[in-house]
């Protein structure tokens, strides 16, 4: 909880936009940091996309398949971001107090997830499946 508190004490002027295009870019980082320092979720998605990729590259994949790998990896990160975003707005608006529609927000921003994970393995399968079998 300690390293969640100085990472949103860090972003004391958050509500400013930022007019240098490096410092836009040193926020943009600073949230997929916070984003992988508290989401157990996305540390998990890091872990699979590195395999994916190791596999990827053992397999000798091709170029196209390649892509579609990476920009699969990309839709699932970039969703558990959002997802991430999206918790934190509705925690910041309900404080401690039970919301339904926060709930469903909630929710539904971890459905989005889930699709796109189990979209991601389906094209894994597409594109492992049959380089695996030519190895037997």
């Amino acid at each position: 909880m300690q390293k969640k508190n100085n990472l949103l004490e860090s972003r004391i002027e958050s509500y400013k936009t930022s007019k240098n295009f490096f410092i836009s870019f040193k926020y943009a980082l600073n949230g997929i940091y916070y984003v992988f320092k508290t989401s157990r979720n996305f540390k998990i998605q890091i872990v699979f996309a590195l395999i994916s990729l190791i596999i990827g590259s053992l397999l000798q994949i091709s170029k196209s398949s390649y892509l579609i790998l990476v920009a699969t990896i990309m839709s699932v990160l970039i969703l558990e971001t959002l997802n991430t975003s999206i918790e934190t707005i509705v925690d910041l608006v309900i404080k401690k107090e039970f919301s339904n529609l926060a709930k469903i927000a909630k929710d539904a921003s971890a459905g989005a997830v889930l699709l796109a994970s189990i979209n991601s393995v389906i094209i894994g399968v597409y594109i492992f499946i049959p380089k695996i079998k030519l190895l037997f």
